[in-house]
């Protein structure tokens, strides 16, 4: 689905992004957004990808970012740095990990390829509030100047500035300089509905 043009919110389908080789060469990454529009990997504010690792190998470095991780599918991945300062096994599908963009980060797979949902911030620019929302309760945001939402699992029903119906795999986003988007009021088709939202926030 490519970016509705009549409208501030950018929808997409995860499953119609293109593969691109990581900054490293060392895996694949689809990209859902990097604003601003053209920055590229080493000037962007803010950058939400998926991607896919197939094989045990160090993580891109990116200096003066900060970075937040959530298993999609797979079995995961050991993530260890150099210095010891993280030794987190992401095993847990649906919780997000956050940590240091210039951490030597290695990783290891747990068994088999897996999936992972990646979101990127300028320290000195953004920040990200990343979290997972459950279709078993009524669910609410605030309005936020720039972010994205992603059904994880389940239809949803986004009932904000504009109202939007997401199928899994299928989400949104809106940049800094469209209005701030929300309040946001969120249903679900079940309880075993789950959809990712990612607030980005001015420093």
């Amino acid at each position: 689905m490519n970016p509705d043009a009549s409208s501030d919110l950018h929808r997409f389908d995860r499953r119609s992004l293109q593969a691109m080789p990581w900054k490293n060469g060392g895996g694949v990454t689809r990209e859902i957004v990097c604003q601003p529009p053209g920055a590229g990997l080493n000037a962007f504010d803010w950058r939400v990808s998926i991607a896919h690792i197939a094989s045990d190998g160090p993580f891109s470095r990116f200096a003066g970012v900060d970075r937040v991780i959530t298993l999609l599918e797979g079995a995961g991945v050991q993530l260890s740095s150099s210095d010891g300062a993280v030794a987190h096994r992401l095993a847990t599908p649906w919780q997000p990990f956050a940590f240091a963009g210039e951490a030597d980060i290695d990783s290891r797979l747990l068994g088999g390829p897996c999936d992972d949902f990646n979101v990127m911030t300028r320290r000195e620019r953004c920040r990200a509030s990343v979290s997972v929302l459950r279709g078993d309760v009524g669910q609410a945001l605030p309005s936020s100047p720039a972010g994205l939402l992603m059904s994880l699992q389940g239809a949803w029903q986004l009932c904000g500035a504009e109202t939007v119906a997401l199928a899994p795999d299928q989400g949104l986003w809106w940049e800094a300089g469209a209005g701030r988007f929300g309040p946001w009021r969120l249903t679900a088709d079940g309880p075993q509905a789950a959809l990712i939202a990612v607030l980005i926030q001015e420093v």
